[in-house]
């Protein structure tokens, strides 16, 4: 989605999945949700457009291995589930946090700091890599490689803090800095790449394969085995602090991992690298104090 759109696209998602994966109503769970949430019988998941192959948008349509997990959660619920599109992840967290939207289904990274103002219901696991044109003609092996280079990233995310970080350590080596790019959506990123105003699009594995494997042979990853900076990442659905939200959503997505609608909707998007054995509350904080 561009970002003359993001701030003005509110649309209803709410078709059900195939006749052969629909899900009974959880009378249980539904009866834990939020009274706001049982009155209204809808939530207001938001995002910051494209991030495929999880979320994929187009003009108003919402697709994606996303879509489909909110549409399971849904059903299993008994709500009707909305989504929004805003412009840039700072929006979303922020939007969460002071109850404009209901929730964001994510994945969003779950990252000590982001603890503070929301909680994140954690369902994949991810790594973070380059997405380069073809032949990596500008040699990007790993971080260190990035000094002198125009990387892409997404603006306000947990990479352009790292790449920010790897260019004051290439200045403090007597390199050149590394010239940070810093894009509201991920298909403006890639399209810089493809275009060689960016020698890379440091970001998400996931969704970097998605764009390799539409490239036609023109992109590829590059530094992919490496931590790149990153310790483990977990990403997942974000709701309001200590939202009674978060346990309800915890238990959905278990649910769904047990009757293995998960690992079929991950499946369908080539997603099968990045499924998680179990759904955890602000995994990454609890890591970080261990």
């Amino acid at each position: 989605m561009t970002s003359k759109l993001a701030l003005a696209a509110l649309f209803s998602m709410t078709v059900a999945l195939p006749a052969a994966a629909q899900l009974a109503q959880n009378d249980e769970l539904r009866a834990r949700l939020p009274p706001e949430i049982l009155k209204s019988g809808q939530m207001v998941s938001v995002n910051n457009g494209s991030f495929p192959p999880y979320q994929i948008v187009e003009g108003t349509e919402l697709t994606g291995a996303t879509r489909d997990l909110s549409d399971a959660i849904g059903q299993l619920l008994g709500v009707e589930i909305t989504h929004t599109s805003v412009a840039g992840l700072p929006a979303v967290l922020t939007g969460i946090a002071s109850g404009r939207y209901t929730f964001a289904i994510g994945p969003v990274g779950d990252y000590p700091d982001r603890e503070a103002a929301n909680d994140f219901v954690d369902w994949v696991k991810e790594y973070v890599v380059f997405g380069v044109q073809s032949g990596n003609p500008a040699g990007i092996t790993d971080l260190a490689a990035t000094c002198g280079k125009r990387i892409a990233v997404m603006a306000g995310g947990s990479a352009e803090g790292v790449i920010n970080t790897q260019s004051a350590n290439c200045v403090a080596e007597g390199k050149p800095a590394v010239e940070v790019q810093s894009f509201a959506d991920q298909p403006s990123s890639i399209l810089a790449v493809r275009s060689n105003r960016s020698d890379a699009f440091f970001s998400s594995q996931a969704p970097l394969t998605h764009f390799v494997q539409q490239s036609g042979g023109a992109l590829e990853l590059a530094a992919v085995g490496q931590d790149n900076g990153f310790g483990d990442i977990h990403q997942g659905a974000v709701v309001p602090k200590d939202s009674p939200l978060g346990p309800v959503l915890l238990d959905a997505f278990q649910i769904l991992m047990d009757n293995g609608t998960y690992k079929e909707i991950m499946t369908k998007w080539g997603l099968e690298g990045n499924m998680t054995d179990a759904p955890g509350i602000n995994l990454a904080g609890k890591e970080a104090a261990q």
